[in-house]
């Protein structure tokens, strides 16, 4: 059995379900270190930043299950739903920090999405996972049949959205949030295939 296949064993043995509990755990240690103060002396930027992050890496995870499977050999696809709905979590949570404990008011959420062009930028990302999270489940899959694998291609669009709104929201020239972008690019390109992309190619 080669390397790739026992790891394919290993993977079929453990289950999904248990990166729920870990992901609503995990957004209660955070704010109980923003709480604590070991967030530093701006703990709700630092949580909110913190949330955000781990929202774009379990994206990126979710975008490379495909590529995986396909460069690779490794199967991840019985994770990818459980990926998606923790990353799901993570931008809800960041979203509630920054409203919540940032704005301190829901009421001015609207006013500050249409004056801030970052956050403009963030909701359209967050409005588009929100179908894609209502609809992780077997029931929808068989309601929708085709239109559910076309619906949820809006995920493409929202890391690409999720990884600008992090560029403009930094101060000054920062590299990571160039990385979390050219890394989500390039999961996209890999999961075209290559006769896709030769057909690209010759097009342009």
């Amino acid at each position: 059995m080669s390397l790739i296949d026992s790891f394919n064993h290993l993977a079929r043995r453990i289950p999904a379900w248990p990166a729920y509990p870990l992901s609503f755990a995990y957004v209660g240690w955070l704010i109980w270190q923003g709480a604590t103060g070991g967030l530093g002396v701006e703990p709700v930027v630092a949580l909110q930043r913190a949330l955000g992050e781990v929202a774009l890496y379990l994206l990126m995870a979710g975008l490379a299950v495909t590529p995986a499977r396909r460069h690779l050999g490794l199967n991840l696809l019985k994770f990818r739903r459980a990926i998606g709905l923790s990353c799901f979590i993570f931008v809800v949570a960041h979203f509630l920090a920054w409203a919540v404990l940032d704005l301190q008011s829901l009421g001015r959420v609207w006013a500050e999405i249409v004056k801030r062009p970052y956050i403009t930028v963030g909701m359209a990302g967050f409005a588009l996972l929100i179908p894609l999270a209502l609809t992780s489940n077997n029931w929808s899959i068989r309601r929708l049949g085709r239109r559910w694998r076309q619906l949820h291609r809006l995920t493409y669009a929202a890391a690409i959205l999720g990884a600008v709104h992090y560029l403009m929201l930094v101060k000054g020239f920062q590299i990571r949030p160039l990385i979390f972008l050219a890394v989500i690019l390039l999961l996209l390109a890999l999961r075209l295939r290559p006769a896709t992309l030769r057909a690209r190619f010759q097009r342009g």
